[in-house]
Formats: C-alpha cells, sequence, structure tokens
C-alpha cells in the first residue's frame, strides 16, 4: 500500500495545515455513520486526520480499522493515536508495524489517560511511563515515522507546574516529536502564552492549536474539567443564554471557534485542528465560514 506522507512535509510547506479528529465508534452501524461523516468531509479536504485511542486500548481494534478505512477506502492521509496505557513495549511496538504495514506514516504518540477502573499503579509497564518514552519507543523502530504529540495550555492536570509540564514536552520533542497539537482552550490567549513559553525553552515544532465548536454546555464544561481547560466568562454567558436550545447552542459555538481561527491564523499559527465529536455539520460550517 502506498505510504502516506509525513505530516512534517507538509508543514515544511510553509502554508496552516487544517486536520479533524475522529474517534472509533463502539459497534459496526458506528463506524458505517463514520463513513458517512467522513465522506461528507472530503470536500473540505483537510490535510489530515486522526483517530482517537480509547483509555487503555479500549479502542484499539476500532482505531486500526477505522484508520484503514480513512486511508484506504477515502484517501485520507491518517494518524492514528497509540498510547501506552495498559500496554508492554511489545505489544506498543505490534500496534506501530501493524500500521505501518498499511503505509500510515504519522502516528500521535501519546502516553494516554489512565481509565477509572484501572489503578494508577498498574497503568504503565515498565519503560512506558511517559509520553516521550513512546516517541523513543516508535522512532527506534521506525526512523521515518513522523510523530505528533499533545501539549497543554493550560497545563496537564498531573503536573505539579507549568513548568514541569513544559520540561515533560520538551523531552518528547527531544525524543523525536515533529510536532504538538494543543488540547482544546477557548481564549488565544492562553495558546498564544503557551506557544511563547514553548519557544523560550527551546521547544522549536509547529505547535498546532486544537479547537473545539462547543455543541452543548454541559457537555463542554465535562471535557473542560477532564482536561484542565478553562471557559471563557463570556461564552458561558452566551451559552447560558441560549438555554436549552441546541441549534441557538451550536452556533454560537461555531462562531466562536470561527473566531478564534481566524485570530490564530491572522497571528501566525501552522494551522488549526478540529475536535468535530464525528459531525460534520460544524466543521463544514467552519469551512464555509473561513472560505468567505
Amino acid at each position: 500500500m502506498q505510504p502516506d506522507r509525513p505530516i512534517a512535509e507538509l508543514f515544511a510547506q510553509q502554508h496552516p495545515l487544517r486536520s479533524l479528529e475522529f474517534f472509533p465508534p463502539r459497534d459496526d452501524a458506528g463506524v458505517e455513520a463514520l463513513r458517512q461523516t467522513a465522506t461528507a468531509l472530503q470536500r473540505i479536504r483537510p490535510d489530515f486526520v486522526s483517530v482517537t485511542y480509547g483509555a487503555g486500548g479500549g479502542t484499539r481494534e476500532r482505531t486500526a480499522q477505522v484508520s484503514a478505512m480513512l486511508k484506504s477506502e477515502l484517501g485520507f492521509t491518517v494518524m492514528p493515536h497509540l498510547t501506552a496505557v495498559n500496554h508492554t513495549r511489545e505489544e506498543v511496538a505490534a500496534i506501530a508495524q501493524s500500521h505501518y504495514a498499511r503505509g500510515i506514516r504519522n502516528i500521535m504518540a501519546l502516553r494516554g489517560d489512565v481509565p477509572k477502573e484501572l489503578p494508577a499503579a498498574d497503568a504503565f509497564k515498565p519503560g512506558l511511563r511517559y509520553g516521550r518514552d513512546v516517541v523513543a519507543l516508535l522512532k527506534g523502530q521506525h526512523p521515518d515515522l513522523c510523530l505528533g504529540v499533545g501539549g497543554y495550555p493550560e497545563k496537564h492536570p498531573e503536573a505539579p507546574s507549568l513548568e514541569a509540564d513544559l520540561a515533560h514536552l520538551k523531552g518528547k520533542v527531544e525524543a523525536g516529536a515533529s510536532f504538538v497539537t494543543t488540547q482544546l482552550f477557548f481564549d488565544n490567549a492562553v495558546y498564544y502564552r503557551f506557544r511563547d513559553r514553548c519557544r523560550a525553552a527551546g521547544i522549536g515544532v509547529p505547535i498546532v492549536p486544537g479547537v473545539m465548536p462547543v455543541l452543548s454546555l454541559k457537555q463542554i464544561r465535562r471535557f473542560t474539567e477532564m482536561c484542565g481547560a478553562s471557559l471563557p466568562p463570556k461564552l458561558v454567558t452566551r451559552l447560558e443564554a441560549a438555554g436549552d436550545q441546541p441549534e441557538i447552542v451550536e452556533t454560537i459555538g461555531i462562531d466562536w471557534a470561527l473566531g478564534q481561527i481566524r485570530d490564530l491564523l491572522a497571528q501566525g499559527a501552522p494551522g488549526y485542528h478540529l475536535y468535530i465529536l464525528n459531525r460534520a455539520k460544524s466543521a463544514l460550517t467552519l469551512a464555509a465560514g473561513l472560505a468567505a
């Protein structure tokens, strides 16, 4: 199978990249629905798409299935996520090898979140305690792999300080990561401060802002609590005023995200990554707004 082009080469072309994130469905019906969503999104021609990996490897087979479908059937450049949680080094290497054999040359290398039912002490096997361990393992296995890693503009919830979190991120880049994709944020000033801290620390790879169009106030509060992100009071006020009107909430969320993306691109961001929750409408609407 024809190998994908490394995403690092796309960044080298010096134009903003647009990427989308999917999560694997639980059943075959969900896979078919995702196929239809992804087909609709072909029209906006994202530079690449990513596929998440459930906590503790819970979607291991589905991640592989969806990644293969998006690449072979729809022609996307695909970046599957791969995490260390509850996996041995041999298991991580085997999963990466399976992707590699399918022509995939881009992987999002992550430590991963610990599942609630798994004791933290049992979550990580020897040699895979940190994200940088995953990066080093995969680069040692296939030096031509392009690896993305995650960054937390407002600090990883488990990190003792911003400085410690930044040191961990630098370690991932030094181990071989080609770019950073940030966790979601809703205030661009948060991203700019994070980018400046990264540059001051010697992290020179592209730092891609992750943007999520709000679809529900309850849902986005749950997400931000999990990842340690903040919600601007102005956005919360607007969403609360919309009440139980999902169409109005979605319109507010898309308008906010559109303003974020326009400003990010104007300020030199290397592109943007959309957390679309497997829904085509918000991504298509944003693409239309940015084309105007």
